[in-house]
C-alpha cells in the first residue's frame, strides 16, 4: 500500500506539472470571453444601437460583471456615467439635391449618388452655393501645407477626395482629417458647406453599404462643449462614380485626380461649374445613454489615485437597412468582442493574484459609431480627476479572425506604451507591427483618440498579419462583407484560442504600464506630444 501510494502521488505530481507545463486552457478562456459576445451580439439586444432598449440590456450586463468581479465603482451613480444627445435624422421625402448649370437643374438621385451627411442638429432647410474642388481639402501648418491656399472658398461648398499626400506622415496625415481639424480648416476658409468623395482604393465597405446607413439617425452631445462644433450649411457624400457628373464642365475628370494621387502629385483645384442646391427635411429628439466606469483599485497608497484605462465601446448600429434579409446589425468584433475582453482581462488580473500598484479604470462608453461621443464625454467630463489618467489601452474589434501570431498596434512609435506592449508581446512570442495601412486613419477613428487629445499617451490594437497571405485576406474580406453590416454576428469564423491569448497580453500590458514608476510619455519627436498637458 505505502509503494501504491508513493507511486500514485508520483503520477499525481507529473499529471500537476505536465498541466503547468502546458500553460493555460485557452480554448476554454476563449469560450468565456466567446459568451459574453454571444450574449451582446444576440439578436434580442437589436444591434445595441445608442440609448436604446438593447443597448440598456448591454449596459445592465456589463454592470453585472464589473460588480461580480468586485470592481469599484467610478461612476457618477454607480458604475454609469450619463450622456445626453441630439438625434437627427433625415426624412428623404422633402429631401432633395440638386446641380444647377446654365438654369438648368438636374436631380441628384439620393443613396445612389449622393446623400446628405447631418453634422449637427441645427443645419437649415435650405443651402444653395457654388462648389470648389480643393484636393484633400487638409490644412498642416507644419508642413505649410494649404490646400485652401489661393482658392477662394468663402461663402462656397468645398468638395475634396478623402486622404493626403503618400509623403505626409501617417499621424499627421490623420489628425488633420480628424472632423474637428476639418472643421476649423473650413471655417478659417469661410467655406459654408462641404461634399466628400471617398477615395475608392481606400475604401473599406461598399458605397452600397454606406449609403444604406444614411436614414440610420445621428447624433451629437447636447453639452456643445465637448460635443462636435460646426457651423456648415450643408454637408455631404459623394458616390466616386458620381464624381465626374459633378465635375462635368470643369475641364478636368475624377480619374485625373486619382492618377494623381496614385503618383503622388499635387491634385488639381478647380472651380465647380454647377452650384449645388439643397433641401433638407429632419426629425430631431433627444436621448440619454450611459458609459460605465469601474476601477480595480490600485496597491500603492500614493500611485492608486493615478488610473492606466482599458477602453471598449459598447454600442453599434442597431436595426437598418436589410442585407440579404437580416437587418440586425449586431456588432460582434464592433465591438461586443472589445466589451467581452475588458470583461475577461479584469477578471484575468483579479484571478491571476496581481496586484497592481495603479489603479485600472475599465471603460464601456457609448456613441462610439457617432462619433467617439461617449468617450469625448467622458475625457471632457472624467469621473476620476483628469490629470490622474495616465493612459489609455483601447479594443475595437481588434479582429481575431486567425491565431495571433503578429499584432498590429497604432500608436506604436507615438509613447513609451510601445515599449511595453513589445515586451509583453516578447514574452507572450507574438510579434509586433506598425498600422500596415495607414490611409485608413485608423488611430483616430475609435475611442483612444477622445484622450489623446487630452494628451494622453494611447495605443489601439489589431491581430497582424504578414502581406501576400491568407491572413490579410481574411482580414481585408472581413472588412468588405461583415464591416458595419449584419453579417458581423455571431455565426462568423473567430479563432478563439488568439482572442483568449490576446486578453493575456493586455491584462499584462495593463499591469505593467501600472506598475511602473513613471507614467508613460509621449516621445519628443511625436506629433501628438502638442497635447500633453
Amino acid at each position: 500500500m505505502r509503494v501504491f501510494g508513493r507511486l500514485l502521488m508520483c503520477f499525481v505530481l507529473m499529471g500537476w506539472a505536465a498541466a503547468m507545463a502546458a500553460g493555460p486552457d485557452w480554448e476554454a478562456l476563449g469560450k468565456r470571453w466567446w459568451a459574453h459576445v454571444q450574449f451582446l451580439a444576440d439578436d434580442n439586444l437589436e444591434g445595441r444601437d445608442t440609448g436604446s432598449a438593447g443597448f440598456e440590456k448591454a449596459a445592465a450586463y456589463v454592470t453585472e460583471q464589473f460588480r461580480k468581479l468586485g470592481l469599484k465603482p467610478a461612476g457618477e451613480k454607480g458604475y454609469a456615467q450619463s450622456v445626453e444627445f441630439n438625434v437627427m435624422q433625415i426624412d428623404e421625402n422633402g429631401s432633395s439635391i440638386e446641380l444647377v448649370r446654365d438654369g438648368k437643374s438636374t436631380p441628384v438621385k439620393l443613396g445612389d449618388e449622393a446623400f446628405f451627411e447631418l453634422v449637427h442638429s441645427e443645419l437649415p432647410a435650405t443651402a444653395e452655393a457654388a462648389a470648389v474642388f480643393v484636393g484633400y481639402g487638409l490644412t498642416v501648418p507644419e508642413l505649410n501645407y494649404d490646400d485652401f491656399a489661393g482658392q477662394e472658398v468663402r461663402g462656397k461648398i468645398a468638395v475634396y477626395v478623402k486622404g493626403g499626400p503618400k509623403t505626409m506622415s501617417t499621424e499627421i496625415k490623420a489628425h488633420y482629417q480628424s472632423g474637428d481639424e476639418r472643421r476649423k480648416a473650413l471655417r478659417k476658409a469661410g467655406a459654408i458647406g462641404v461634399a466628400e468623395i471617398p477615395n475608392p482604393k481606400a475604401t473599406e465597405v461598399p458605397w452600397s453599404r454606406t449609403a444604406a446607413a444614411r436614414l440610420q439617425p445621428d447624433m451629437e452631445l447636447s453639452d456643445k462643449a465637448a460635443g462636435k462644433q460646426s457651423d456648415l450649411q450643408v454637408a455631404l457624400a459623394i458616390n466616386p462614380a458620381y464624381a465626374d457628373a459633378l465635375f462635368a464642365g470643369s475641364g478636368h475628370t475624377f480619374q485625373e485626380v486619382l492618377d494623381a494621387m496614385d503618383a503622388d502629385k499635387p491634385l488639381p483645384h478647380f472651380a465647380v461649374e454647377a452650384k449645388v442646391k439643397t433641401r433638407l427635411n429632419m426629425k430631431k429628439w433627444k436621448v440619454k445613454s450611459v458609459n460605465l466606469a469601474g476601477v480595480l483599485e490600485g496597491s500603492d497608497a500614493v500611485l492608486r489615485k493615478e488610473y492606466v484605462v482599458v477602453s471598449a465601446h459598447l454600442d453599434h448600429l442597431g436595426i437598418g437597412a436589410p442585407v440579404n434579409g437580416d437587418k440586425i446589425y449586431n456588432g460582434a468584433m464592433d465591438d461586443a468582442s472589445g466589451i467581452a475582453s475588458l470583461v475577461e482581462i479584469a477578471r484575468g488580473i483579479k484571478e491571476s493574484g496581481a496586484k497592481p500598484k495603479r489603479s485600472i479604470l475599465f471603460l464601456a462608453v457609448t456613441g462610439e459609431e457617432k462619433g467617439l461621443l461617449g468617450s469625448r464625454y467622458f475625457a471632457e467630463h472624467p469621473t476620476v480627476e483628469r490629470k490622474s489618467i495616465v493612459a489609455d489601452l483601447n479594443m475595437d474589434m481588434y479582429l481575431p479572425l486567425f491565431p495571433l501570431k503578429y499584432l498590429e498596434v497604432q500608436g506604436l512609435n507615438e509613447s513609451t506604451l510601445g515599449e511595453d506592449i513589445r515586451a509583453v508581446c516578447a514574452e507572450a512570442g507574438v510579434q509586433v507591427q506598425a498600422d500596415k495601412q495607414p490611409d485608413h486613419n485608423r488611430f483616430i477613428r475609435s475611442d483612444q483618440y477622445s484622450f489623446i487629445r487630452k494628451g494622453v499617451p494611447a495605443l489601439a490594437f489589431k491581430f497582424g498579419w504578414v502581406p501576400g497571405t491568407l491572413e490579410e485576406k481574411k482580414f481585408n474580406d472581413w472588412y468588405k462583407e461583415r464591416y458595419h453590416g449584419p453579417a458581423d454576428d455571431v455565426s462568423q469564423p473567430v479563432d478563439l484560442v488568439g482572442a483568449a491569448q490576446f486578453n493575456a497580453i493586455l491584462g499584462k500590458l495593463a499591469t505593467r504600464v501600472a506598475d511602473e514608476t513613471e507614467r508613460p510619455r509621449w516621445k519628443a519627436e511625436s506629433f501628438f506630444k502638442r497635447f500633453a498637458q
